[in-house]
């Protein structure tokens, strides 16, 4: 009888088990719904340039400006503060042959091209100070930058050409002058001055011409740099070629503490503005 009553409990039991498991389910609260998380859109390219150069600024103490155009949508940017008047160092040679050109026609003596081949690919300076008095110094400058549409640049005064005083916005209009038909220059002059800026020696490739993304392909480039007491000037002007974009760029800078690191924030920001504008 025993045996037959334990037999008979175990299964009741096990059933009142179940019936109170499934009675806790039961009693429990359905779980919460949980709100879709939506990530935070990623920065823009221009977001990301104009940290860049706030952050380099704050770090070195100096000044930053860059202007670009895309010359296939016609697109131009500026970023940085665009008030500021940079000293040009060595980029004002360009400024120089363009004005030796506009002044002969674009007929130079085989002495003058010998020198403007030193000025540009070299970044001669005893060669640029010749052009520089052959063009008649800041006056026969500014004579030619009123013809150019330059509005902010003046001739350093005396022999000082490296001390002439420069805007993004001038650089980069003297860049259309030199790239484009939008020019008083004929398209020899033009294809002259290219060359030149196509030929840098290799210690003097640097800068913009860091954004340009095709592999062994030929880019323009013309550096300038001066060590002063406030620190340094670096200053950039090119066209490079950007996925399939023709850009023209220009980069400037001073009171910056390093060289090396100056130049490698001019790089940066030349890469960064590409991916701005042609991004939009």
């Amino acid at each position: 009888m025993l045996l037959v009553a334990l037999i008979t409990v175990v299964p009741l039991g096990a059933q009142l088990i179940r019936s109170g498991a499934a009675q806790s389910s039961a009693d429990r609260p359905a779980p919460r719904a949980v709100a879709a998380v939506t990530p935070a859109p990623p920065p823009s390219a221009a977001d990301v340039l104009e940290r860049t150069v706030d952050g380099w600024e704050a770090e070195s103490g100096g000044r930053l400006s860059l202007a670009v155009a895309d010359l296939e949508t016609g697109a131009t940017a500026r970023y940085g503060e665009q008030r500021h008047v940079f000293a040009t160092a060595s980029i004002v040679k360009v400024d120089i042959l363009a004005t030796l050109l506009l002044q002969r026609d674009g007929e130079l003596s085989r002495a003058q091209k010998a020198l403007a081949e030193r000025m540009i690919e070299d970044s001669d300076n005893s060669a640029a100070s010749a052009l520089w008095r052959q063009i008649g110094r800041a006056r026969g400058l500014a004579a030619a930058n009123k013809r150019f549409g330059l509005t902010s640049t003046v001739g350093g005064s005396g022999g000082w050409w490296g001390r002439t005083t420069t805007t993004p916005a001038d650089q980069l209009r003297l860049l259309h002058v030199i790239f484009t038909d939008e020019s008083p220059l004929p398209a020899p002059s033009r294809a002259y001055v290219r060359a030149l800026m196509g030929e840098v020696v290799p210690d003097q490739d640097w800068g913009v011409s860091a954004a340009d993304t095709r592999r062994g392909s030929q880019y323009y480039v013309k550096n300038g740099w001066l060590s002063r007491a406030n620190g340094w000037v670096l200053n950039s002007i090119g066209s490079v070629e950007f996925r399939g974009h023709p850009l023209l760029i220009v980069a400037l800078s001073d009171g910056g503490n390093s060289m090396d690191k100056g130049v490698e924030a001019l790089e940066n920001v030349a890469e960064e503005a590409a991916e701005a504008i042609i991004s939009g």
